[in-house]
Parts: structure tokens; sequence; C-alpha cells
């Protein structure tokens, strides 16, 4: 992953930037976490489960762990550029107004334009381009214009933030049997996976859920996440509605794993701990409205 590997990830470097989240001038939220039980939602599995509420993190999804840490280890007032269609763009650009730096999204064109427009009312600018360019014009602003390139998942300091969440669901539960984890770019299944393997707990099975067609090479992953597993659109889609019904605004990829548990993907939890993250909750009326039952 990026230029380290596994072995330069140690509990004590994760541990700092856990700290470094906390007392984060980003004002990072310690997201409740709920029992199951505490829900309207429906449940055929004896077990007791939790869930993480990320969807109720400022910005409104876990990204902001992973840049308050990547902006606290960059010079303050920076000139920083990254690539993004949604949260972590959103993300940075509240890092940027609030770290007065000077910042750049390059957004591929397909990205919706309120998108954009909410980017830029942090006043950051943004730049729409073909999805095949998106690195072609990040790669120019770093070489003609000095400006710093932010990754939006594949990135140490950024991982190492993600780990917050990790260390937050060991104070609620000291040992889980198993911990489902919504990924994308990976960032926050490798954060979470080392932060609870590294802790002591070496038998927690930790699963990492995506939407049908992706693939996690990240060494991060293949060392602590025991498997990878797939859910439909039509799954996804369906978890949406169902968490909104219970009260649950929560956007379509941060319900994988909530996805992944209703639909049995996940083995062996019946009577176990077991930690389920919702990721995320940037989801508008009108989107909402596309997932109604």
């Amino acid at each position: 992953m990026g230029d380290f590997s596994a072995d330069s990830i140690t509990v004590e470097m994760l541990r700092e930037a856990h700290e470094t989240v906390r007392c984060s001038p980003l004002d990072v939220i310690r997201t409740p976490m709920i029992s199951w039980c505490q829900t309207t939602l429906p449940l055929n599995i004896s077990g007791q489960i939790h869930i993480k509420l990320e969807n109720m993190q400022r910005t409104g999804s876990f990204k902001i762990r992973g840049v308050a840490n990547q902006f606290a280890r960059r010079p303050k007032g920076g000139r920083f550029v990254t690539m993004s269609a949604g949260n972590y763009g959103k993300t940075f650009a509240y890092a940027c107004k609030h770290y007065i730096s000077k910042g750049k999204v390059v957004m591929p064109e397909t990205a919706p334009i309120s998108r954009s427009a909410l980017i830029q009312r942090f006043g950051v600018e943004v730049e729409r381009v073909p999805t095949p360019r998106l690195m072609d014009v990040v790669n120019r602003c770093v070489q003609e214009d000095g400006m710093t390139f932010l990754h939006p998942y594949d990135d140490p300091d950024l991982i190492a933030g993600h780990a917050s969440l990790g260390f937050e669901i060991l104070d609620f539960i000291a040992h889980p049997d198993v911990v489902v984890v919504c990924c994308g770019g990976g960032g926050l299944l490798a954060g979470v996976a080392a932060a609870i393997k590294l802790s002591g707990c070496e038998n927690t099975r930790i699963y990492g859920v995506e939407p049908e067609g992706g693939v996690l090479p990240y060494e991060l992953c293949q060392r602590y996440v025991e498997e990878i597993v797939l859910v439909t659109d039509e799954e996804i889609k369906s978890a949406v509605s169902t968490l909104y019904t219970a009260g649950l605004v929560v956007e379509p990829s941060g319900t994988a794993a909530f996805a992944a548990i209703v639909n049995n993907r996940i083995p062996d939890i019946d009577d176990k701990n077991v930690v389920v993250i919702l990721s995320g909750g940037n989801i508008g009326r009108d989107e909402l409205n596309n997932f109604s039952d």
C-alpha cells in the first residue's frame, strides 16, 4: 500500500494518531454505538449485535478521522490537491477552510453538480474532468502549481487516522468476536483492522464488505482481514430503505456491512459479540426517494 509496508504500522503509531484525531480542531465526533435490540430493525440472529453510528459523524462520514490526521501532519496554510467524487472531497474542503489552506478537488464529471457546489462553498476550487484524466490533472497541479497531493484512501496518515474508529470500538467492547466494515478504497477497513488486531484481539474476525465488482489488494487488509464479502446493488438498496424506516439515514455505500449481516453473508455470528459499522450518512432527500419501497 503506497510507500509503506504492513510491518511499519505499529500500535503505538496508531494510538498516537488516535490521540491526534481525538484532540483535532476539526471536532471529530466520538460516535454512538447502539445495540441492535435498541432499534426497530428486523433481525433473525441470536447474539449481541452492536451498530457503530458513523453516519452521525461530522461532515457525514468516517472520512474526517483520516483527514484530521492528514492535515495535522502537513504544514498549516499549505496548498493541497485531491481527487474525489464525494465524501472525501467534502471533508477535505472542510479541513482546508479550517486550516486556512488553499485546496483543489479534481472531480469526475459524472459526479452530481450538487457535490461540486457543496465543496465550492468551503472556498475550495473544483475541476471536473473525465474519470480517466483524474490523476493527470492531479499531477499537473503538483508539477505546475506546486500543490501537495493528499490521497483519498491510500495514505498511511489517513489510514492511521481511520484506526481511531477501531479504538473506539474496543473502548466499548474489549474483545469483539466479529467486526464488519464497509469498504470502498479500503482505508477504513485497513485502519480499523490494524487497530483491533494490534491491540491484542488476534481472535477477532474482521470482514470487509463492498458492492460486487471490487477488489482490495492492500497488504494491511490481506494481513488482518478474514475475508472480503460482496453484496448486490439490490441488497444495498433494500438496506438503505430498511435503515431509513428505522430512523437511520445512511448512504448506499455506508450500508454495505449492514446488508451483509441481514443477508447472511457473515458466517458463524449466532451468539457472538458483533460490531457493524454504518460508515456514512451523506444522502439527500431526493436520493432517498429512489430507495423507498
